[in-house]
């Protein structure tokens, strides 16, 4: 660790992570999971395209938690790629949950993933810091349930995504959900992978479930409002 940077430096052989700060003690952290590739070696860098589309989200959780307590944490993966049984970002998303730990004890934990970061983040849903996890466009082609076992989860996928599975990702909600604490599934219309048309709806739905799980009182716009009123009140399936 850099004593004069709150950034872990990544070499070839290990993850890293860009530490944005609580204000104050630290007492839950958000770790943002971003995407990738199914298959790639090359070394992830922070411009790359998959890194840079969770920026906004980042931005927004640590605007809303940084007074609360609440620190956010966007994993840098050491290679871009999925790479089949090595599953590369899931190994690093376990390595900054351990960091988590030995930084900050054993506060609670709410992950964020986008595309491959959400496949990252269902392989470590069942590390004993993680009480929760949203899903954004995630790619799970055929992905174990079990770490959802008593945890919150809000999954959300575009009407348009033509990147990764709806379908997919809607069988998975529907086999984790009889284990989850909670599980909503929600479609999002006029949208796909990218987020970037309903851009502030998708920072909302990031922010609204993470940061109330936390235990804070997030401000997000109608329409993520009302997703988390339904899904406090257990409803399955939604549409915005």
């Amino acid at each position: 660790m850099n004593p004069r940077s709150n950034t872990v430096t990544k070499t070839a052989l290990h993850p890293g992570v860009e530490v944005h700060e609580a204000h104050g003690p630290t007492t839950g952290v958000v770790v943002v999971l971003h995407g990738g590739k199914a298959d790639s070696y090359e070394r992830s860098e922070p411009q790359h395209l998959s890194s840079r589309r969770v920026n906004p989200l980042v931005r927004a959780l640590h605007r809303q938690g940084r007074k609360h307590g609440v620190a956010v944490w966007k994993v840098r993966y050491r290679v871009r790629g999925w790479n089949g049984r090595d599953r590369s970002p899931a190994q690093d998303a376990a390595w900054a949950l351990e960091e988590v730990r030995r930084r900050h004890g054993d506060v609670p934990v709410v992950l964020v993933g986008h595309s491959m970061g959400g496949r990252a983040a269902v392989h470590v849903l069942g590390d004993a810091s993680v009480i929760g996890a949203v899903l954004l466009c995630p790619w799970l082609p055929h992905e174990p349930v079990d770490g959802a076992r008593d945890r919150r989860l809000l999954v959300a996928h575009g009407f348009v995504d033509r990147w990764t599975s709806p379908r997919e990702t809607r069988e998975w909600a529907t086999a984790a959900r009889p284990l989850a604490r909670s599980l909503t599934y929600v479609r999002v219309r006029r949208t796909g992978h990218f987020m970037l048309r309903r851009a502030g709806l998708w920072s909302d739905l990031a922010v609204g479930p993470a940061l109330t799980w936390l235990g804070l009182d997030p401000s997000v716009g109608r329409a993520a409002a009302k997703v988390l009123a339904e899904a406090a009140q257990g409803t399955p399936l939604l549409t915005v």
